[in-house]
């Protein structure tokens, strides 16, 4: 009788852990459908912007002589970017980094100001205000710089929801094991807070 009562228990208990991890990994599943939804869209913007940079690149040089080492350094990151983005072995970790390195080339070549804020490069060079496919590319890459800002906070809202569901017991018992690790964030890029220093050797 007693026997009986003690695997009753245990049935029980293994019934309500395969009901909980079973719950769990829906949950899980879930939320990392919607991460890897919002990632699919940093990554779409961060293309964007790769493929609208060379034409910028080559506007500003044609009509400010932007320096070489600094058009060089932004294709290099460029060059990377993409690189990482369509490599399908690339991890997160790796496209963060690699999206921050071109941030960091464009701000340091005055194409994308503090926090964000677009094209300081205007300041030293006025007659960029009046050059009409100047003015086109500005609006469009400062557009997908805005989207890339959106996308990565969505992102990160996403990322901050599936790892704090993923830290709370008894979540934490069965993440592990059915394979949901911990997912990145963007961070603020080294250097966003501070001006930008544009010198093009004039």
């Amino acid at each position: 009788m007693i026997a009986l009562i003690v695997l009753g228990v245990i049935v029980v208990v293994l019934l309500i852990c395969g009901i909980s991890g079973v719950s769990s990994y829906n949950s899980l599943v879930t939320k990392k459908q919607d991460i890897d939804a919002k990632w699919a869209e940093v990554q779409n913007q961060m293309q964007r912007r790769a493929d609208l940079i060379p034409n910028i690149v080559s506007t500003v040089k044609g009509v400010a002589g932007l320096e070489e080492r600094v058009f060089t350094r932004i294709a290099e990151a460029r060059s990377q970017l993409l690189s990482v983005i369509q490599n399908p072995n690339s991890s997160t970790e790796d496209k963060i980094a690699a999206d921050q390195k071109l941030s960091q080339a464009m701000r340091d070549g005055g194409l994308l100001g503090t926090g964000g804020r677009f094209l300081s490069i205007t300041e030293n060079y006025p007659q960029l205000k009046s050059n009409e496919s100047f003015l086109k590319l500005q609006d469009e890459l400062a557009g997908t710089e805005n989207r890339l800002a959106v996308s990565r906070r969505d992102y990160n809202q996403s990322a901050q929801d599936y790892n704090t569901t993923r830290s709370r017991f008894p979540m934490v018992l069965f993440a592990g094991m059915m394979g949901f690790g911990q997912q990145p964030y963007f961070q603020a890029d080294p250097g966003a807070q501070q001006a930008p220093k544009v010198d093009f050797g004039k």
